[in-house]
């Protein structure tokens, strides 16, 4: 059971947090709120959504699973405006869920949960070299390295007391070096992995409204990435893993 209201900017986010990473998962409702744990298909990028119930105007629900066709409520958030209110409505036991905004009200039929893929465990690893930036600037490097190549390495010089992201392509190359005194947090450790911008691309979009992003590497391993919606009401986890690179 659900009935909840929520400012359609937030739901439109938590939406597109997700849409970045699958097509469809299964949502978890309890009282305290939503999460959604999933991976994508190649097993190589994770998220880790959390939305207290706070975030809402009005919330109330019980435990319960659903799955979440993500791609077309992607397409149904696509539609709302700004300032608009959402209502949303799952009774006991149903199949569809109501969602109500503006003059719309749509009937959007769930998935069976055991069609779709069951939530990953989160990875026990330790990452030593963390940062803290801005999502606008990690979005500004990722479009960057883009358009040179189809990677990007990120990176911590402890050294020269600096995190870095640079990118190789077949004739030209890009860097970005941020001094220590230039970051809101930076923990330094020997750290460098590659990532393929395919993912990072997406993420990126979504990052870039984050006002902070916490970006946990080490060496030749995945890369987390954590930051707030909805005020603070909300938690993301991305988890990407590495690309190998060739000699």
């Amino acid at each position: 059971m659900l009935k909840a209201t929520i400012d359609t900017e937030i739901f439109k986010e938590a939406v597109e947090v997700v849409a970045a990473i699958v097509t469809e998962c299964r949502l978890n409702i309890s009282a305290n709120g939503f999460t959604v744990r999933a991976v994508d298909t190649a097993n190589v990028a994770m998220i880790s959504l959390e939305l207290g119930a706070p975030a809402f105007s009005a919330y109330s629900a019980g435990d319960s699973q659903i799955g979440l066709d993500i791609g077309k409520m992607k397409t149904v958030v696509g539609m709302m405006e700004k300032g608009d209110s959402l209502s949303l409505d799952l009774p006991e036991g149903a199949y569809k869920m109501e969602l109500a905004f503006g003059s719309y009200k749509y009937s959007i039929s769930l998935l069976d949960v055991n069609t779709v893929r069951k939530d990953p465990n989160l990875p026990s690893i330790q990452l030593p070299g963390k940062v803290v930036i801005s999502g606008a600037a990690l979005n500004n490097a990722i479009k960057a390295a883009s358009v040179v190549s189809d990677k990007i390495a990120f990176g911590i010089n402890p050294e020269k007391q600096t995190f870095y992201m640079e990118a190789d392509g077949d004739t030209d190359h890009i860097n970005l070096e941020i001094k220590s005194t230039d970051l809101k947090t930076f923990i330094p450790a020997e750290a460098r992995s590659l990532f393929s911008l395919d993912y990072l691309k997406d993420m990126g979009r979504v990052m870039s409204r984050a006002e902070e992003v916490e970006i946990h590497i080490g060496k030749d391993h995945p890369v987390k990435f954590v930051f707030s919606i909805a005020g603070g009401e909300g938690k993301v986890e991305y988890l990407l893993a590495p690309r190998i690179e060739s000699d």
